[in-house]
């Protein structure tokens, strides 16, 4: 569905410059952004993919993966078409390199809550493609979630401008955010990507003036971002600028999309990322794609097991609202008892 799109200014000649994500396009008249979904009609910026959904299911908030959010509820994830990220790696390039089709299903806002709700689920996560590519219509979506009592979560790349983050931040809840190395050379290699520091400006600014929970993830290729300095300077910035208690997920590459000839990550690896992370500080390092890895979240104080998970299902044991129930020890957790500032669970606040 077409939409005249937010946050954008118009320029001479009848161009256009989009404001959404940090490419800032200037695009000219009859032609599209680096995502491909939004184009200039006449000099006036239009979204063209408003509610086509390319996925929708409820799954369990784990396998986003956020940890620290909700432990062991359901979420609606819902996903769209495009992307302003070109990833070699990309494992939802189906959706991501390719236009709208024109037989996309249609979901409006008010369908995702009735659905969420119909499905047991406590939250709407958008997700499976980059959701600032619909940007209007993930506000539109997040408002009426929390006014419906519903967490909200963007699964991102990072790549949204500080002006974008800040019209939705009063309504998203958790800014689950990729961090696919720390160098200019990786990101221009691996997603096409020459300023990628501002991604690491908008998840501080999510986190400080918005008060998101934040987890982030790295997907760790052999050969690309596995070296020392890649996940020190990863691990670093985390513990630096957002906290040692942010959960920071060390994921296990597997061969997809234009990297069919990297091997997958040996468990090796994701074992010395995991203890980079412990020496930088942080008291909460998850192993993703490890068949039989325990990824229990463990007091770093008392050492007793505050969330048992097996594979994606999780068994809330030991939680105070954020804190341990066995020694009080914060553990950076929002729940229902705990939800955060900005959360649809506030009273009076939205």
């Amino acid at each position: 569905m077409v939409r005249e799109a937010l946050l954008h200014e118009r320029l001479p000649g009848g161009r256009v410059r989009c404001h959404v994500c940090q490419w800032r396009c200037a695009i000219n008249p009859g032609r599209v952004g680096v995502c491909r979904v939004r184009e200039n009609r006449d000099g006036v910026l239009h979204s063209l993919n408003y509610g086509a959904a390319s996925s929708v299911a409820a799954d369990p908030i784990e396998k986003k993966p956020l940890f620290h959010f909700y432990p062991g509820t359901s979420v609606l994830s819902i996903g769209g078409w495009g992307c302003n990220f070109h990833c070699r790696d990309c494992q939802n390039w189906q959706i991501a390199c390719t236009d709208v089709p024109d037989n996309s299903q249609y979901l409006p806002p008010e369908e995702q809550v009735r659905l969420a709700v119909h499905h047991g689920c406590q939250g709407v996560a958008w997700t499976y493609n980059e959701p600032a590519m619909w940007f209007e219509y993930t506000l539109d979506s997040a408002k009426l979630a929390h006014e419906n009592g519903l967490y909200t979560a963007y699964v991102t790349n990072g790549f949204m401008t500080p002006e974008a983050l800040d019209m939705i931040g009063p309504w998203l809840d958790a800014w689950r955010v990729d961090l696919k190395g720390f160098s200019d050379e990786l990101y221009r290699k691996l997603a096409q990507i020459s300023n990628w520091r501002g991604i690491l400006d908008v998840a501080v600014r999510a986190k400080r003036r918005w008060d998101m929970h934040v987890e982030v993830v790295t997907n760790v290729i052999p050969g690309w971002n596995d070296d020392e300095e890649q996940l020190r300077g990863i691990a670093d910035w985390i513990a630096a600028e957002l906290g040692d208690l942010t959960p920071w997920h060390v994921t296990r590459f597997f061969p997809m999309h234009q990297l069919q000839g990297v091997a997958p990550t040996p468990a090796s690896t994701i074992e010395r990322a995991i203890g980079i992370g412990h020496a930088a500080g942080l008291k909460f390092v998850y192993a993703g794609n490890l068949r039989g890895e325990d990824e229990s979240t463990v007091c770093y104080s008392c050492h007793r097991t505050n969330v048992r998970r097996v594979g994606f299902q999780a068994e809330v044991r030991a939680l105070r609202g954020s804190a341990c129930a066995h020694c009080g020890a914060d553990l950076n957790f929002r729940t229902a008892e705990a939800p955060g500032r900005h959360s649809a669970r506030d009273s009076g606040t939205q």
